[in-house]
């Protein structure tokens, strides 16, 4: 087995471009595409409070079940994937809580921060919190 010890990578059509080909190699990936930008576990549950990041500079309380999310480098547009879970103990009820956009005008991202928001029959603060995005940094 041989090792490859490198501190760039850098693509030969294009500097930022480089491909994976699928094991069975009937397809291919960007690389660039397929990582994660930017992730974050948190807590709104008992404090406001991040476990850990990665490309994230802060997070703000926006309310009850509500968190603003500044990124530390901005994406390139507003058009990212985001994914995010929570999961919280409300009274008697233990569970997964629907996830959204959280705005005033329902959905609100931008290049640099997003809105998200935990939501069992109304907004709830929830005790573990995982989020990430894909897309194109700036």
């Amino acid at each position: 087995m041989s090792t490859i010890l490198v501190d760039n990578l850098t693509g030969k059509t294009s500097a930022g471009d480089i491909t994976v080909t699928s094991e069975g190699g009937a397809a291919t990936q960007s690389l660039q595409q397929g990582l994660a930008k930017a992730w974050l576990n948190w807590n709104t549950g008992t404090s406001h409070s991040t476990r850990d990041s990665v490309n994230v500079s802060s997070i703000s309380d926006g309310g009850t079940g509500v968190t603003t999310i500044t990124f530390t480098s901005s994406m390139s547009n507003s058009n990212y994937q985001s994914m995010f879970f929570s999961s919280a103990s409300i009274g008697s009820s233990t569970g997964s809580f629907a996830n959204d956009f959280a705005g005033s005008n329902g959905i609100n991202r931008t290049a640099s921060s997003c809105i998200m928001g935990s939501y069992y029959n109304a907004y709830v603060d929830a005790t573990h919190n995982d989020w990430s995005i894909l897309g194109d940094l700036a």
